[in-house]
């Protein structure tokens, strides 16, 4: 169903790194578009494949470095010590992808959504970029005020520390997700566990780092589309209400910072959806699905004649 590309990578502090590229080919098409996942996460959405794929786009999904399938047995799932780690391999999957595209929009969540933005904005003049599909993008940290000083004060030395972070981790999240719960989703428990990967200085550092720096103010210069769910909430254990709400960010600081982009940014948010909105309900999803035709059609490829 996919072609599988692993992407060698420059060793980094912990050794060997690879990234993989998945593809899967719509009809005789010059258009794509590149998923890049979040923390804790990889790419398993095949219905999201589908829907590109059927408008005759060509789909392509990263499995960013210690992640999903890049993981390797001698690494620290998700720990880099800064966002722009992950520009070599986003680099590589564009090159590859843009050979045989004249048009590539990259669709990208959360914690995707934080690094693929800051790309863009390095990536500005170039042309490699026709668009950006941001789904619940992690822009700030949803923590009280105290705790998110608590992180912009981890510098070094003790941004590289590589032992865990005293935080609790929650699996109400996982739990409204999987099947083998209250979902209705069936993915690797072991790629993308309940409670999460452990959080390590070192990572959330760069966070917020990177997230200071989309605050200040980006330039990207293509349109971007910023989806977020309405409402938010902040649970510790499942309740049927975490099936209709964003439980890990809030919407409203996604919403808020949107505006740091750049000139040209549509924000929409949706009545039920939870944090990966493509995985939301059905009604919503459909919903979540023709906003983004929509603004495709619109912004994306306005004067080509082959629009999805």
């Amino acid at each position: 169903m996919y072609e599988t590309t692993v992407l060698p990578m420059p060793p980094d502090f912990e050794g060997e790194v690879v990234a993989t590229l998945l593809c899967r080919r719509a009809e005789s098409s010059r258009r794509a578009v590149l998923y890049v996942h979040g923390f804790t996460d990889y790419f398993f959405q095949d219905h999201l494949a589908d829907h590109y794929v059927t408008r005759g786009i060509d789909f392509y999904a990263l499995d960013l470095r210690k992640y999903g399938r890049s993981l390797l047995p001698h690494q620290t799932r998700g720990l880099i010590r800064s966002v722009t780690d992950y520009f070599p391999e986003i680099d590589e999957a564009v090159r590859i992808i843009r050979r045989d595209h004249d048009e590539l929009t990259i669709n990208a969540h959360s914690t995707g959504g934080l690094i693929t933005s800051l790309w863009a904005d390095r990536a500005r003049g170039r042309g490699l970029l026709q668009g950006l599909v941001l789904n619940s993008p992690f822009f700030d940290l949803n923590v009280p005020a105290p705790l998110r000083l608590a992180a912009d004060l981890l510098k070094t030395p003790l941004s590289y520390i590589g032992r865990p972070l005293p935080l609790g981790s929650s699996s109400a999240y996982g739990h409204s997700l999987h099947r083998d719960h209250h979902g209705e989703w069936d993915y690797d428990l072991e790629l993308k566990p309940h409670g999460g990967f452990h959080v390590h200085a070192m990572w959330l550092a760069a966070i917020r780092r990177a997230q200071r720096r989309l605050q200040a103010g980006l330039s990207v210069d293509v349109p971007v589309l910023v989806l977020a769910s309405a409402s938010g909430l902040r649970v510790r254990d499942f309740v049927p209400e975490a099936q209709s709400a964003d439980i890990v960010l809030d919407p409203r600081q996604i919403a808020r910072w949107s505006t740091a982009l750049g000139p040209h940014v549509t924000c929409v948010r949706f009545d039920g959806g939870v944090h990966d909105l493509v995985l939301s309900a059905e009604p919503v999803r459909k919903q979540v699905f023709a906003e983004i035709d929509r603004w495709m059609t619109a912004f994306v490829y306005q004067g080509n004649e082959n629009r999805p």
